[in-house]
């Protein structure tokens, strides 16, 4: 039976409550990574899932594994018109036949941020938010808690190495939610702990200005329930506006934050350190990932540990045995000679940390970088800074721009990013000319692959060419 508005918050209490038994939820676009986690959470409380995508993906074979109906070919005749409501994607067209269908036939139809708030208002919340590093960071703090016996369901961008998934699952009614500033999504959530990583302006298609973006995480950080707590990366610009009255920093080297890291040493790629939180000393702590940003994420989902009331050991065991997130700084290859990294970055300070971290981890090895350019509205925006951050590899391919949700831009190319990179240092190519070029390439040490698109179907090929 479809269901109005007004019934729409006693379903959600039904469903934590696991009494929704016998509902079904369709998706428009439920093999994206966010709308899949969902899709998970209402498979684990025994409702009926079933949906829509466009393609077929490891990921939608998972899905369907596990107890899905999914089909690939926008039909009418194909949807359950059973279901009582309806999630969707703004990634979906709006001249898609089943999302008018739906529309006019009175289904509830609701977005993936819309869900993630209903859920949210039945539980205890940890809501991590940052233009970079919220995936990784939302996937310790709950590899931290599964781990360490607390418990959490978790809403996570990306597939974790530990649980092979992007949903864990769990009785205690405690949600872990990757707060997506996209679309303003996460001023639907209601977090008793809120954690902002990074401002750094991003999706100015959708918000039109930097000020715009950065005035958007203010309001993120005003809803903070009362008597929570908001952690923020030390020395945020416009970190004085931020709206919580329990505020803590964090900072991976600077001693007048709450909580700061000392005594670092990186010891055959892993990072050793300790942890001052509030004056109190944590020691020894082991992160087995690469990139010193990730000591950074380490430190306050280590923060948000301890606020649960976590025991120490427990905290200190779960961060050593943290298998990172794909994608996110991952080794394809690490072998003594050759070492292969595949990472999501797509902005220009992901980018720069992903590469200063490299160096830093592999000092006089010879690193080239194979770049994805994700949306045009971003190559536009953010080319200068894209320019800087690769330079600081020793050399650049740049692939051509990954359109996502848009469309061409006149003039908009991977070339606005390739002319103020030396000649010597880059060039642009398709993907058939990556692999021709690496069976006669062998001048590098380090080769890194990054992007937000579908550069990651390069990721086999390119390991088995240099792994023969």
């Amino acid at each position: 039976m479809k269901l109005s508005i007004n019934d729409i918050e006693k379903f959600f209490e039904k469903v934590a409550l696991q009494k929704a038994t016998g509902a079904s939820v369709y998706f428009l676009g439920i093999g994206g990574i966010g709308m899949s986690a969902i899709a998970r959470y209402f498979l684990s409380k025994g409702l009926k899932v079933s949906g829509y995508d466009k393609t077929e993906t490891p990921l939608t074979k998972r899905l369907v594994e596990e107890g899905m109906n999914i089909h690939y070919e926008d039909s009418i005749d194909l949807i359950d018109k059973e279901a009582d409501v309806v999630v969707y994607t703004p990634a979906v067209p709006k001249e898609h036949q089943e999302y008018n269908y739906l529309l006019d036939h009175g289904f509830l139809i609701l977005k993936r941020s819309e869900v993630l708030g209903f859920i949210t208002k039945q539980s205890f919340n940890i809501c991590i938010a940052g233009t970079h590093g919220k995936t990784t960071t939302s996937s310790m703090i709950a590899h931290i808690l599964t781990s360490s016996g607390y418990g959490c369901n978790a809403f996570l961008g990306g597939v974790t190495g530990n649980y092979e998934t992007n949903f864990l699952s769990s009785s205690n009614n405690v949600s872990v939610v990757e707060a997506d500033e996209y679309d303003r999504s996460f001023l639907k959530l209601s977090p008793d702990i809120a954690v902002i990583t990074s401002m750094d302006p991003d999706h100015l298609d959708i918000y039109g200005s930097k000020e715009n973006f950065t005035d958007a995480f203010i309001e993120f950080s005003s809803k903070v329930k009362s008597g929570g707590y908001l952690l923020s990366k030390k020395g945020l610009e416009r970190s004085a506006d931020l709206l919580c009255a329990n505020s803590k920093t964090y900072s991976i080297d600077d001693q007048s934050s709450n909580v700061f890291v000392k005594n670092l040493n990186i010891e055959n790629g892993s990072y050793h350190f300790d942890v001052v939180l509030d004056g109190n000393l944590m020691e020894g702590f082991t992160l087995n990932m690469g990139g010193m940003h990730n000591v950074e994420n380490a430190t306050v989902s280590i923060a948000v540990a301890k606020l649960l009331k976590i025991q120490d050991h427990k905290i200190r065991s779960a961060v050593s045995s943290f298998k990172g997130v794909k994608r996110r700084f991952e080794y394809i290859l690490k072998r003594e000679d050759l070492v292969m990294i595949d990472d999501y970055a797509h902005h220009p300070q992901e980018l720069e940390a992903l590469l200063n971290s490299a160096k830093k981890l592999f000092p006089q090895k010879r690193c080239l970088i194979i770049f994805q350019p994700h949306l045009y509205s971003r190559t536009r925006d953010f080319a200068a800074g894209f320019s800087k951050a690769l330079n600081i590899a020793d050399e650049i391919w740049l692939l051509p721009i990954y359109p996502a949700r848009e469309v061409p831009i006149i003039g908009v190319t991977s070339e606005m990013i390739l002319k103020n990179i030396p000649n010597n240092k880059a060039k642009c190519c398709n993907k058939e000319e990556v692999l021709n070029l690496l069976e006669a390439k062998t001048d590098f040490d380090v080769l890194i692959t990054a992007g937000a698109g579908d550069i990651d179907a390069l990721v086999s090929p390119i390991k088995n060419i240099l792994a023969n």
